[in-house]
């Protein structure tokens, strides 16, 4: 990663956050997005202890113009751009039945256009740089979830644009990554969105007994080195992927039980 740069949206916390270390230990120059200022000065404040060459933007990717001038500061920080990382994301935690139609605008917004709109401003100078495109996506976008259609929705629809715009790219020599972590420790639980569009403000699973954000960023890291095509991280999410595609009767059983023993679990 020596004298590369590495744009990474959502940067201000769990696995964008990790990311932003690892990339930039591993010698990147880093640019990170968040829509919290405060966010971002305490990110910016880690990243400069660790000696790492970075550019904080405060942007939501949901917004078109926010995302132009994400990659407008960076190309005009750094001159170029190397790896994209979309990693800015939201989850929810409700019954379709029950929510809110703009929770699931609010997921599509932000996990699928985002990563559009980003990527699309992006590619000029990824095309330059036969760079990477990486897109943080989920098992939930290999497996719908109960409980998460909204989610597994955009994750479906990040994971479809991105396969298309890998076959696209190939006689241009542009990398493009799908990375599905499984369950991590992240605060992406916490600010989940309830039927009514509220933060859950809680995660309900064991945030100990998972992978942690730095383990992540650790395989995305190598993913990226080694131009690889997809990345499905955990025990748990590789077997979730493959009784999905072998077993799906079997799978639809066992997705539903497990989401039912979820603490509060919205699913019945």
């Amino acid at each position: 990663m020596k004298g590369k740069v590495v744009l990474i949206t959502g940067a201000t916390s769990g696995i964008g956050r990790a990311c932003a270390l690892v990339f930039g230990q591993a010698g990147a120059q880093v640019v990170v997005t968040g829509r919290d200022e405060a966010r971002l000065a305490a990110t910016a404040a880690e990243l400069t202890q660790h000696g790492i060459v970075h550019r904080t933007v405060r942007a939501d990717v949901g917004v078109e113009a926010d995302s132009r001038r994400a990659v407008a500061e960076t190309i005009a920080a750094f001159g170029r751009l190397d790896v994209l990382i979309n990693n800015a994301g939201i989850s929810m935690r409700a019954m379709f039945q029950d929510a809110d139609l703009d929770v699931i605008r609010q997921l599509m917004q932000t996990n699928f256009f985002g990563t559009v709109y980003t990527t699309k401003f992006a590619l000029p100078h990824l095309l330059a740089s036969q760079g990477s495109i990486v897109g943080i996506s989920s098992i939930a976008g290999y497996r719908g979830l109960p409980g998460r259609t909204g989610y597994s929705a955009s994750k479906f629809a990040m994971q479809g644009f991105l396969e298309a715009l890998r076959t696209e790219l190939l006689p241009q020599g542009v990398h493009v990554l799908v990375a599905c972590p499984g369950f991590t420790a992240s605060n992406i639980r916490q600010t989940a969105l309830a039927a009514d569009g509220s933060a859950q403000g809680e995660s309900p699973r064991d945030e100990g007994k998972m992978m942690t954000s730095e383990e992540v960023a650790g395989h995305l890291l190598k993913a990226v080195q080694q131009r690889r095509r997809d990345l499905v991280l955990t025990a748990q999410g590789k077997l979730t992927v493959f009784l999905n595609k072998w077993l799906p009767g079997l799978a639809d059983k066992l997705v539903l039980n497990h989401f039912r023993k979820e603490e509060n679990s919205p699913v019945k």
